[in-house]
């Protein structure tokens, strides 16, 4: 709560005299000091007026002091404490409807932010996983040599499983073929085996059953854009789960 909301509240409970003896005398202590106090407890007068001329004058009976005071003698022992003005108890409560407001719309925005979050770890782990897995293999071993990954992203990644040696003067060079009317396209040249992306922008985005191999070509990579050396490995794509 604001101090200038504060002084609004005390004002009205001073024109409603909900106020004990030392608050009721420091606030008309203010009256005279404080200007903006001043105008609050006259703002609040002209406000609680409108109720005091509806009510009709009534004399008091001449035994009313006398019932009232034994009645505070029989409640004294429940008085022990002093219950809220009756703005302050109205206030508390429009505090806890607001702070249960507040929860609420934290407990939204908290939920809102685990969606996302969660949202963005899924969006994270699906682009660490790739879409599509080539394992490449030597024909005559059966033996696997590297593994190829694309993403959905259109990355797309080789990473050797076997040391493979390259003679001097020649280079390994990695193809892909997605379509036998179109033919292969060089997608990477290494001098060593060694994880790597592959170079397939220009390329359709890699499909089930693209076949990717490797073969060991001249020092700069194949004089005819087309595989010319021994195939060291070769292998499909297949969908992962």
């Amino acid at each position: 709560m604001t101090p200038d909301r504060d002084d609004r509240l005390l004002a009205a409970e001073f024109v409603l005299g909900l106020l004990d003896a030392e608050t009721h005398a420091a606030a008309e202590r203010r009256l005279a000091s404080d200007a903006a106090f001043a105008r609050d407890v006259a703002a609040w007068q002209k406000h609680f007026a409108a109720f005091d001329d509806t009510a009709d004058a009534v004399v008091p009976a001449d035994d009313l002091w006398r019932r009232i005071e034994a009645g505070m003698a029989a409640a004294a022992p429940a008085a022990l404490v002093t219950p809220p003005g009756l703005l302050r108890r109205l206030w508390n409560s429009l505090g806890a409807l607001r702070i249960a407001a507040l929860s609420g719309t934290a407990a939204a925005m908290a939920f809102a932010l685990v969606a996302v979050v969660s949202l963005r770890h899924a969006d994270e782990v699906a682009a660490r996983k790739p879409v599509y897995v080539a394992i490449l293999v030597d024909d005559a071993t059966r033996q696997a040599g590297a593994i190829v990954n694309a993403f959905a992203d259109g990355r797309v990644e080789m990473i050797p499983l076997v040391d493979m040696t390259v003679p001097a003067g020649r280079t390994l060079q990695v193809w892909t073929l997605w379509n036998r009317e179109v033919g292969p396209r060089s997608v990477g040249l290494l001098d060593r085996a060694r994880a790597t992306p592959l170079d397939l922008q220009r390329l359709p985005t890699t499909a089930a059953d693209q076949l990717f191999e490797i073969t060991l070509e001249p020092a700069g990579g194949s004089p005819t854009g087309r595989p010319t050396g021994p195939i060291l490995y070769k292998g499909t794509t297949a969908r992962t789960l």
